[in-house]
């Protein structure tokens, strides 16, 4: 049974937004929310997504924290108010690193007595903001779950039970360090390659040429650069083992066609192709 009844948020942005409103349809909490927008806050009381202001006071009423703001802005948030939260709140940050909030957060946390589990919803849009928060955005998606040593069963059954409860298919269970490895690959990798990929000249004559195949590759060019710079360097060893093995795959091919063989460039697109077909089914 999910015990955890009263819900802070802070940022209400996509992710946050999407949070609150999901909470807010799928179980009886009551959702406390900040946000440096002024409008954001306006919009989500108007959408019924929180039942009023995360502030000194509501924050010690909180269950859990979800905090869903950029990486040095979340750092900074716990620090400054570690000492408003109750030693019964259980804190789940909603970025899209690990080791950096952990490195940072989880001190924070033992010095202060209230439980931190660095947590990161597999779902999202390449827009931003409450005014494209969606309550289905994590409908069957993945929510992946660090806890560390002072994590208690039940704390963890309680997140399960929540998480599951909002509709997310499955909860996944990692460490910083495994998180950031994998998703330096599933997630960052395609946003550096999208943005760099829409540079090309190109893409100014596009029009009347482009289907699935150029709007699937350019999507999430549609980034913020100050979140995704925080998040690209905070796992920064990680995104250049990547971004290389991206760029010698791709000279496989420049090569290929460099040097008018096709049955090298059949090779490379057969092993590309057949590693698609193999590769385990999944909502992606």
């Amino acid at each position: 049974m999910n015990t955890l009844r009263t819900v802070g948020i802070v940022g209400l942005g996509l992710i946050g937004g999407s949070m609150a409103k999901t909470v807010k349809k799928h179980t009886i909490a009551r959702v406390y929310a900040c946000d440096l927008d002024p409008n954001a806050m306006a919009l989500a009381r108007e959408a019924g997504a929180i039942d009023g202001e995360l502030t000194n006071e509501t924050i010690r009423e909180c269950d859990v924290l979800l905090i869903a703001i950029a990486p040095q802005d979340l750092v900074r948030w716990v620090r400054d108010n570690a000492a408003l939260i109750p030693k019964s709140t259980i804190l789940v940050d909603l970025c899209g690193v690990k080791r950096y909030i952990y490195d940072n957060v989880s001190p924070i946390a033992r010095e202060h007595g209230f439980l931190y589990v660095g947590g990161h919803p597999m779902a999202g849009k390449e827009v931003s903001g409450f005014a494209n928060a969606d309550m289905d955005l994590y409908r069957d998606a993945s929510m992946i779950l660090c806890p560390d040593e002072t994590a208690t069963e039940e704390a963890i059954d309680d997140l399960k039970a929540f998480f599951l409860a909002l509709g997310f298919g499955e909860i996944v269970f990692s460490t910083p360090e495994e998180h950031d490895r994998i998703i330096a690959y599933t997630s960052q990798l395609a946003h550096a390659t999208s943005s760099a990929y829409i540079k090309s000249p190109t893409s100014r004559q596009r029009m009347g040429f482009t289907a699935g195949s150029y709007k699937d590759m350019t999507r999430v060019a549609r980034l913020d650069p100050e979140m995704w710079t925080q998040l690209f360097m905070a796992n920064r060893d990680h995104m250049i083992e990547e971004l290389q093995e991206l760029v010698d795959n791709l000279a496989g091919y420049l090569d290929a066609l460099k040097a008018d063989d096709s049955a090298l460039l059949k090779k490379l697109l057969e092993e590309g192709r057949d590693l698609k077909i193999t590769e385990p089914i999944e909502n992606c």
